[in-house]
């Protein structure tokens, strides 16, 4: 209404023409009232009752992507791992398999975005709780969903960008903005190897930092609130149990098969070694920050470009 006043000349306030259509159209204006956006109210019963996971890709222009795990009742960050890939799903069954077995069990519920790097943590959630007589047991302990419904890890994706990410985005893009990175294979590589540790680093702090800070009340009734870890270790405090289905040691070997850990060298093998002889070569040590990454980026991309350049 207030453009097609606009489209007629008439010039008058939004507030003005909410007033005139709540006097000369009370009824309409009570059924729009009643069809505007309800939030969705979000409910865990406990701890490990539901696990969300995704990825993260703010960074793969770069070449490293990240993904992660939240526990859907305490908001507990699982695991957030920077790596170069997140849609083999084997990488991503790697870091299922690895908090299942630091946890001791596997959560109720498994929910991810339809996706094929998905299916590998997939199988492996509806097998270790193919044997459980709860409702949730096998085909229902893993659930898929659209991307903006997985609301507990993409809220935390917010947060990571703000505390972490976009520190990086801006180093890097300025470092693109320079013309020291032209998004190709060699330059992706280099990335990885030289400030792939400093961003899981900084994972890593962000992620302890989340889970032992305090999450103010909602107004969601149903949501608890104080720090993650604390609701997650002791859900008694909170009316609630811990859910985690137990799985036997025999399950996770045979689950092993289906993935593929994080290894030291996350960049391509023989780029690997060709830093490691060209650091050893000219003394050059591994950065601590990332203006020695920088450093170190720029002399093993010089020596590098002028040896792929002698091959050619």
């Amino acid at each position: 209404m207030y453009s097609k006043c606009k489209e007629r000349g008439l010039h008058v306030r939004k507030e003005d023409i909410r007033l005139i259509l709540s006097t000369l159209d009370p009824l309409g204006t009570e059924m729009r009232r009643k069809r505007r956006l309800h939030r969705r109210a979000y409910f865990s019963k406990g701890p490990n009752f539901i696990w969300h996971v995704d990825s993260y890709d703010k960074l793969k222009p770069f070449g490293i992507c990240i993904n992660g795990s939240i526990d859907g009742f305490a908001r507990r960050i699982l695991w957030g791992n920077a790596y170069c890939t997140s849609s083999d799903p084997k990488v991503i069954g790697g870091y299922f398999l690895e908090t299942v077995r630091s946890l001791g069990g596997c959560p109720r519920i498994l929910r991810a975005d339809m996706g094929t790097e998905n299916s590998t943590i997939r199988d492996m959630q509806r097998y270790l709780r193919r044997s459980d007589d709860d409702p949730l047991a096998g085909e229902r302990s893993f659930i898929y969903g659209k991307s903006t419904a997985n609301q507990r890890i993409e809220s935390w994706w917010g947060i990571l960008r703000k505390e972490c990410v976009d520190l990086w985005l801006e180093y890097f893009h300025q470092i693109k903005d320079e013309g020291k990175f032209d998004g190709s294979w060699l330059d992706k590589n280099l990335v990885l190897f030289c400030f792939l540790g400093l961003i899981q680093e900084d994972l890593d702090s962000t992620k302890d930092t989340w889970n032992s800070h305090l999450i103010r009340p909602s107004r969601n009734r149903l949501v608890p609130h104080g720090r993650p870890d604390v609701m997650y270790t002791l859900p008694e405090l909170y009316d609630t149990e811990d859910y985690i289905c137990h799985v036997p040691v025999a399950d996770c070997a045979t689950c092993e098969d289906q993935c593929i850990h994080r290894s030291d060298v996350a960049c391509d093998e023989d780029v690997f070694t060709l830093c490691a002889h060209i650091m050893a070569q000219h003394h050059l040590r591994l950065p601590k920050d990332r203006y020695t990454a920088f450093d170190l980026y720029l002399a093993l991309r010089q020596e590098l470009t002028t040896v792929l350049n002698v091959v050619r």
